[in-house]
This record gives C-alpha cells, structure tokens and sequence, in this order.
C-alpha cells in the first residue's frame, strides 16, 4: 500500500475544504437551522411526539442524515470530476499507485468532510432541542459508514458525469427525492400499510431508520438489516470503481 499517494491525494482534497471552511460550514448550519424553524416549529407545533419522543429531537438523526448523503456526494463527485474535466487526472492514472489508493485518497477525503460538518450539525442541534445519543458508537458507525458509501456514489457520479450538468442531475432529480421519502422527517409507521410498504423499497430509509436508532433506539426497520444494506452499497461500490479502473471506462477516453 503506498500511503504516501493516499496521503498526498487525501491533502490536496482537504486543502479546498479547508481554505472555504467558512462556506463549508455555514451553508448546511444555515440549512439546519432553517429545517428547525419550519419543521420544527410549524409543524412541531402539530406533532408533538413520535413515539416519546419530541418532533423536534425526532428530526435531527434525518437532518444530518440529509446532509452527510447530499455533501459526501458532492464532494466526492467534484474532487474526481473536475480533475477528470481539466486532463489532471491522467497524472494519476499513469502514476504507480492502484485504483485502492486513488479511492482511499480521494473517497476518504470526502467522508472526512461530511462527517466534520455532520458533527458540526449536530452541535448547532443542542441549541433548538434536547438530545439524547442512547448508542453513541453505534451512531458514530453509522455515520462512518454511510459518509463512506455516498462518497463511493458520489466518486462514481463524477467519473460517470461527462459535464457539469451531467454532475447535478443525479443529486437533484434521484438523490433528493429519496431522502425526503426516507423518513428524514417522519416515521414510515406514520404512513398507510400501502405506502409503509412503498417506503421499505427505498433504500435511504435503512439508512435513517439505523441512524435514528443510535438515537432513540426507534426504528422502522431492524437494525440488523440497516446494517447489512449500508454493507451492501459499500460492497457493491468498490466492486464498481474496481471495473472502472480496471477497465478505464469514461477515464482513458
């Protein structure tokens, strides 16, 4: 393993979010308070509890959920993109590292980063609500795992992506509305049996369902199962970036 190419591809991806951390920040805590003010707040004031639990705590684990998938994917999906875009990325192509080194670099640097402002969330969260973490490693492995499994999705998108518009599509027309019918902000057992059942076809709602388990303990779905299906996106994401780069696909052209 040549640590020092995951190390320097790794620095350079953080460098960027380091030299715009204000603006990495700021955007998803302006997001996260927003979120509060409307959920929170207006609907809060309808939904008082879900299961024992206030709706304002209800909605945090799907509020850093939203974030960590939406920034893990943009993030990665830039980082390889734009490289690609402006012919860099043969330098590390004809360079002696292996696909393994060129993901750790770049895939790592991404899930770095959506796990510092996932916990920077969930700092600017004890100000609306009182929060309690009853599995905190268990909360912190989901967390990992997910930022890590989306960052993959993500580094994918950007190989994948021919454009800039190409690089949103995925993000704003598949992403999004998956993580909104996810049970980000609310319960699938709210639902009617028909659409309870719709909603176990969706996969983000594994990934809610473990992480607001690490919570409160509540789940739509056993936590067993979240965790086998964050494997499996994690399985099934290396095993596509492997054929990419052993095949060269949308790399070489």
């Amino acid at each position: 393993m040549n640590w020092h190419a995951v190390r320097t591809i790794y620095n350079h991806e953080m460098a960027r979010f380091w030299r715009t951390l204000w603006e990495s920040l700021a955007s998803p805590v302006i997001s996260t308070v927003l979120y509060f003010v409307v959920f929170g707040a207006a609907i809060g004031g309808r939904i008082e509890e879900i299961e024992g639990v206030s709706y304002g705590a209800f909605i945090v684990p799907g509020l850093i959920m939203l974030t960590v998938l939406q920034q893990s994917v943009s993030n990665a999906s830039f980082g390889i993109f734009f490289p690609k875009f402006i012919g860099t990325i043969y330098e590390v192509l004809s360079a002696p590292v292996s696909f393994l080194e060129v993901v750790l670099g770049y895939v790592g640097a991404a899930a770095v980063k959506s796990v510092l402002i996932a916990l920077v969330i969930l700092a600017t969260s004890y100000i609306f609500v009182d929060l309690r973490i009853e599995h905190p490693i268990w909360m912190m492995a989901f967390l990992i795992l997910t930022s890590v499994s989306f960052s993959l999705l993500g580094f994918l998108l950007g190989i994948w992506a021919k454009d800039w518009q190409q690089l949103q599509i995925i993000p704003l027309m598949v992403l999004t509305p998956l993580i909104f019918l996810g049970g980000a902000f609310y319960s699938a057992s709210m639902l009617p049996p028909f659409w309870e059942k719709v909603a176990h076809l969706n996969p983000v709602l594994y990934l809610v369902s473990g992480f607001r388990w690490s919570f409160f303990g509540l789940a739509d779905v056993p936590v067993g199962v979240s965790l086998f299906a964050v494997a499996l996106f994690l399985a099934l994401g290396m095993a596509a970036v492997w054929y990419i780069f052993r095949s060269g696909w949308r790399l070489r052209q």
